[in-house]
């Protein structure tokens, strides 16, 4: 025993100071406040070409009825549009902020999301352009006498804010699509064609019809965008359910259709054949959403779609009112 040394514990090394253990106990960085521009990117203007469009082809169509242009009618309901699209896109950036699906992003940052500003702030700049439009709708109503647009406008409302709000929303469930070609495309064509005549004639069903299959293409080019984080995000949007190449093939259809209704119209309106000068943006898009390599790529074939959406409409509403 006496033979044996003894051993002798080792001191702890000594830490350094600023090692890993106080690195770790850091506060993550603050999110930077939003500034101006970062609001008004949040109301994604890029998208409000599509509400240019249906109010376009409805005054057009309403020209056939009553040859004098209703302009007050019209640019109150362009106006109900604006309010209601930028409502929407706060009421998203709202929504998917608080559950988590903007956490990783492609596009634009978000107001929620990011950290930028805070929930409840956001919240209520969606839901005060949503009472803007409310208002202008509702002195619309009144300069009309057609009450029943009142309960139109209450679901075109509540059918936006649920659309990714709520416990349950349907833009998480394949059906966003679905409210884009009804309340972007029909109600707002024929809501548009109604307040100034009270009449729709078949030119505003069909206008309709193409105003809403632009917008849908803008959605989808959206989705395909975001399709890997709405996956992990349990975000089921139409791009999710169906995949990339399903997506790709019903994008080429949705820009492509309006553009044979125009042709058809051309038969009776020659002026509509200029639509296909439009085609060539439409036709760009399509090319961006087969050959796109970075997901970024996106954003130029949304906006492309987007301003298409727009001069075919102002096509339309020339041949119309021609």
């Amino acid at each position: 025993m006496a033979a044996q040394s003894r051993k002798r514990s080792r001191p702890a090394p000594k830490r350094r100071p600023g090692g890993n253990p106080q690195k770790a106990h850091r506060p993550a960085p603050r999110a930077t406040p939003a500034t101006a521009r970062d609001w008004i990117g949040a109301a994604r203007l890029r998208t409000l070409p599509l509400a240019i469009t249906p109010v376009l082809i409805g005054t057009g169509a309403a020209t056939l009825v009553d040859d004098q242009l209703h302009w007050v009618i019209a640019l109150a309901c362009l106006a109900v549009a604006f309010a209601l699209q930028i409502g929407v896109n706060y009421a998203n950036d709202y929504s998917d902020g608080i559950r988590g699906t903007d956490d990783v992003r492609v596009g634009p940052g978000r107001l929620t999301g990011g950290k930028k500003a805070k929930p409840r702030t956001v919240l209520i700049v969606a839901l005060s352009f949503f009472a803007l439009a409310a208002v202008i709708g509702l002195a619309l109503v009144i300069r009309t006498g057609q009450w029943w647009l009142i309960a139109v406008g209450a679901v075109s409302i509540v059918a936006a804010w649920f659309y990714t709000g709520g416990k349950r929303p349907y833009g998480y469930n394949a059906l966003g699509e679905v409210f884009v070609f009804v309340f972007f495309g029909l109600v707002a064509t024929l809501g548009t064609t109604w307040l100034q005549v009270q009449s729709l004639p078949q030119e505003a069903w069909f206008g309709a019809v193409a105003a809403g299959l632009l917008a849908c293409a803008v959605l989808l080019a959206n989705n395909l965008r975001d399709i890997d984080q709405d996956r992990l995000a349990g975000k089921r949007t139409l791009s999710v359910l169906i995949g990339r190449r399903a997506t790709q093939v019903l994008f080429t259809l949705f820009v492509l259709v309006p553009f044979a209704i125009a042709v058809f119209l051309a038969l009776v309106y020659p002026i509509a054949w200029l639509t296909l000068i439009a085609l060539l943006g439409g036709l760009s898009a399509i090319l961006i959403v087969w050959t796109y390599r970075a997901p970024r790529e996106l954003i130029v074939a949304l906006q492309v779609t987007s301003f298409t959406s727009v001069a075919y409409g102002a096509v339309l509403f020339w041949a119309f009112a021609a």
